[in-house]
């Protein structure tokens, strides 16, 4: 991130959650708030983007459009080849920015009669505490330049991956995408475990959320790869390694693996549908 604000132009067209995340990150720190540009048919969103972070906005699709260095869509995919059409007569030399799940680059593309200057992202919900995960994926005709202010905005909101082949952004779904989904899931589980072996609800909130949180900063923070961390707690024929046993005698790390597999999955089918006109 830049130590001080840059000349960048930002429009959003969207003013949803990601939309507001993003934006939190960007102004003032990124580009000065004024140079920010928010429409949203929803008239409370619009108010309380622009008090809360000084941004313009409007509640419909306007000029302003033509000369920014780009356009970030962050509408509903079922909402994104009307938003897309609305937005052709104001197409000029942007860049565009997609983190509607599922819309491919191609198809936005297609929509806008070929233009090529197109990044897909594929942000996660830690996006709305800075600690996003975004997978990105540039059309040919993206330039260094603008794959860098790319980089710069979702950084805004996390780290960033890119890929080389569209298809990828379906794994990068199935991961990270829907993966605050498997975590949950797990501390879910984990809590519930631990309500069955005793505690109350608050001690097996306390144990799980610490436990996991403590785990990943070790992760994040340690030069051993987390297969050595695991061993590391796991003793031959101690506590730890009877509860691996049985993770592995339920064959869980498969079952994983087809969990995404279904998610990489249903990201292509989606992809296919939203495409289809």
């Amino acid at each position: 991130m830049q130590s001080k604000p840059s000349n960048l132009t930002i429009g959003f067209i969207g003013g949803g959650n990601m939309a507001t995340a993003l934006i939190a990150g960007l102004a003032n720190k990124l580009t000065n708030a004024d140079r920010i540009h928010v429409i949203d048919l929803n008239t409370e969103s619009v108010t309380r983007l622009s008090q809360q972070y000084g941004v313009g906005t409007a509640s419909v699709m306007d000029d302003k459009l033509r000369d920014l260095d780009v356009v970030i869509f962050a509408v509903k995919p079922q909402q994104m080849q009307q938003v897309i059409a609305s937005f052709a007569p104001f197409l000029k030399s942007q860049l565009l920015l997609s983190v509607a799940a599922g819309i491919r680059a191609d198809d936005m593309s297609r929509w806008l009669g070929g233009y090529q200057k197109i990044v897909r992202a594929m942000p996660n919900t830690p996006a709305m505490i800075g600690k996003g995960m975004s997978g990105l994926f540039a059309l040919a005709a993206v330039d260094a330049e603008q794959r860098a202010n790319v980089q710069m905005i979702m950084q805004a909101v996390g780290d960033t991956l890119w890929v080389e082949q569209e298809s990828m952004i379906d794994a990068v779904t199935a991961i990270s995408g829907s993966g605050p989904a498997y975590v949950f899931y797990f501390i879910e589980a984990l809590q519930e475990a631990a309500v069955a072996l005793g505690f109350d609800t608050m001690q097996a909130q306390q144990l799980a959320m610490s436990t996991f949180s403590g785990a990943v900063q070790l992760a994040q923070q340690s030069d051993d790869p987390v297969q050595i961390l695991r061993e590391k707690v796991t003793s031959k024929g101690g506590t730890t390694y009877a509860a691996l046993s049985s993770m592995d005698q339920h064959d869980l790390k498969n079952i994983i693996a087809l969990a995404t597999q279904a998610a990489a999955q249903r990201g292509k089918e989606l992809g296919d549908e939203f495409g289809q006109y």
